[in-house]
């Protein structure tokens, strides 16, 4: 474990928390993971930085993903396809992201998430458990879901990244009907098949730093764990605030990156 002082491995710690928090209700989480991580690790290289964030990130995303599973709704099996498929579009994406300048698709990202939080306030039913349980899934929807959400979203995951969580939640609650508490949950176990082949990555280049990550992800799992039994309890109102919180927050870091590029 690098050099650092105590207040900065409680504040990791408690960033940890609030990520698993954040990431347990309706995705997001490394909005605030790894800038705490840049930010508590100046010295430290920025592989390592991303190797030591998805080893924490994993750990308080299956706590929620076990918690969701065991009181939600969730098709596992679906689940786990939209996974793998997204696994395979993360891989493509971090292909092709040498060649894409951030530069441009921060702008685009951001016009996509404005237009996204219009639509949630403008339309108070979407992801509401009522609306979702009139509309069946059909089979069609399922292999979109799998193609398009699970290798689309993978691809951006792998080719640029921030948001890919809440990307994932909008994406699930739109093309399978699922109200918000149920998309959070098949989202947060198609985020275990995502995190676990980027962490086999890092852990094969040997840029995870393993004592801190299992420190924080203590703090990871409590903050999820937490996350996702709030979550059940308060509904999908609860997650649709939190929601926009955090797309309101996302366009801010990215308009930011990008004022100061």
């Amino acid at each position: 474990m690098p050099d650092i002082s105590l207040t900065t491995l409680v504040l990791l710690c408690l960033a940890a928390a609030a990520a698993g928090w954040i990431d347990a209700v309706v995705g997001g989480g490394g909005l605030l993971l790894l800038p705490a991580l840049l930010l508590g690790l100046p010295q430290v290289p920025a592989a390592h930085v991303l190797g030591t964030n998805k080893a924490v990130a994993i750990v308080g995303t299956s706590g929620a993903a076990i918690t969701y599973v065991r009181k939600a709704p969730v098709q596992v099996r679906t689940a786990v396809r939209i996974g793998l498929a997204a696994l395979a579009g993360s891989m493509g994406g971090a292909f092709f992201a040498a060649g894409i300048s951030s530069d441009v698709l921060r702008p685009v990202i951001m016009v996509v998430l404005l237009g996204v939080a219009a639509f949630v306030m403008l339309r108070p039913s979407f992801g509401a458990a009522a609306d979702a349980d009139k509309r069946r899934v059909t089979r069609t929807r399922t292999v979109v879901a799998i193609v398009l959400v699970g290798g689309g979203i993978g691809f951006y995951d792998g080719l640029f990244g921030p948001g890919t969580g809440t990307f994932l939640v909008l994406a699930l609650t739109a093309v399978l009907h699922l109200d918000l508490v149920t998309a959070s949950a098949t989202a947060k176990i198609v985020n275990v098949c995502t995190n676990g082949g980027a962490l086999a990555m890092f852990a094969y280049q040997g840029t995870v730093l393993w004592q801190l990550a299992a420190l924080m992800a203590v703090f990871n799992l409590a903050g999820g764990m937490f996350g996702a039994r709030m979550a059940l309890r308060k509904g999908s109102e609860f997650v649709r605030g939190v929601l926009l919180v955090v797309v309101f927050s996302l366009v801010a870091k990215l308009g930011f990156d990008q004022w100061t590029a």
